[in-house]
């Protein structure tokens, strides 16, 4: 069975041997295709492989609107890894395919007002470029609702944010992979992806804006980020509301030997982001929308017992009333303690 690399299947398997033009062996008969094995099939300019029949997938049941959802999440995730590959193949994308994944979707966000269990919903154990793409293109978009953009602007905001490491696709699976410490001389590499996603949206859409997200995302307001070092004023707007999406959701994964913290735990780092570092106004949307969320929720404490929030503190908005058992522990009063992880 011969297909194109860029539609091969995680898990396909190779039946031949398979050589470049010069006749070079890149990857042997059996091997068990990846996202890795993708890229170097591409960067060898091989565009057609033999792969064994694929057997049909069983069914899966979708019953519910959280299966409903998992299954739309699940097919822009599939759907962005074809535009990354494309985007490895040729330095550009097909922006129809963009407007067709994510549309669907955000259709379905404005009836999901409970923001939390969306968030864990999007949890998954191998978070990769694909799912934090998608990750943050859909808190972004929540982030510009909360506030007052109009519906076209939210779309434009996501799409930018769906897109905003599209240039990870020309960087090498060995560094984007790598969990040990990156050396200097693939920090700069990796640093680089800013640069690339802007020529690559550039060459795929007529929007500049979502372009300059790309390139913006890791700016600081006080001239700390890259790639240009600017500040406050030069970052623009969109890229304001993206950049807090992108903290949020990377902090919330587990990278190298960093362990994953809970959302509550990220949530109060990034409030302390808001004070210079990120965007005040895009924290304070975060924080004021996703706290009252958290109200109802299961909950674990900082000393291993579990309960559920039952009230936030005004005053203190990160010290909740949390019920355990029978009994209340009001983490305002109890300063040793605090929440440490939402509870599926």
């Amino acid at each position: 069975m011969k297909v194109h690399v860029t539609d091969l299947k995680h898990g396909d398997c190779l039946m031949t041997d398979t050589f470049n033009s010069v006749g070079l062996h890149v990857l042997p008969k059996k091997t068990v295709v990846q996202s890795e094995e993708i890229s170097i099939l591409i960067r060898h300019k091989i565009d057609y492989v033999d792969i064994e029949p694929r057997t049909a997938a069983p069914e899966e049941n979708n019953s519910g609107l959280g299966q409903d959802l998992k299954g739309n999440f699940d097919t822009a995730i599939q759907n962005y890894e074809g535009l990354f590959l494309e985007a490895l193949a040729k330095g550009s994308f097909t922006q129809t395919m963009v407007d067709s994944t994510l549309q669907p979707v955000l259709e379905t966000l404005d009836e999901r007002k409970d923001v939390v269990s969306l968030l864990l919903l999007l949890e998954r154990d191998d978070i990769d470029t694909y799912n934090h793409s998608l990750q943050v293109g859909l808190l972004s978009y929540y982030i510009a609702s909360w506030l007052g953009h109009t519906k076209a602007e939210r779309y434009e905001i996501s799409r930018a944010g769906y897109l905003h490491d599209i240039g990870k696709s020309q960087i090498s699976p060995s560094i984007l992979g790598k969990q040990s410490p990156l050396t200097a001389e693939e920090e700069e590499e990796m640093k680089r992806h800013t640069l690339y996603g802007y020529d690559i949206i550039r060459k795929s859409m007529a929007d500049e804006t979502t372009a300059l997200v790309a390139l913006q995302h890791h700016e600081f307001e006080d001239g700390a980020g890259y790639p240009k070092m600017i500040r406050k004023n030069e970052i623009h707007p969109y890229t304001q509301i993206v950049s807090v999406a992108n903290v949020y959701m990377g902090m919330t994964t587990a990278r190298g030997n960093r362990p994953k913290q809970g959302l509550v735990t990220v949530l109060r780092q990034v409030h302390e982001l808001g004070f210079g570092k990120l965007n005040g106004n895009a924290v304070q949307a975060l924080t004021s929308h996703l706290l009252p969320n958290f109200v109802g929720k299961s909950v674990q404490l900082s000393n291993g017992e579990t309960g559920i929030i039952v009230m936030n503190n005004p005053v203190d908005m990160f010290k909740p009333l949390v019920k355990v058992n029978d009994a209340f522990r009001d983490l305002s009063k109890e300063r040793n303690l605090s929440v440490e992880e939402i509870l599926v």
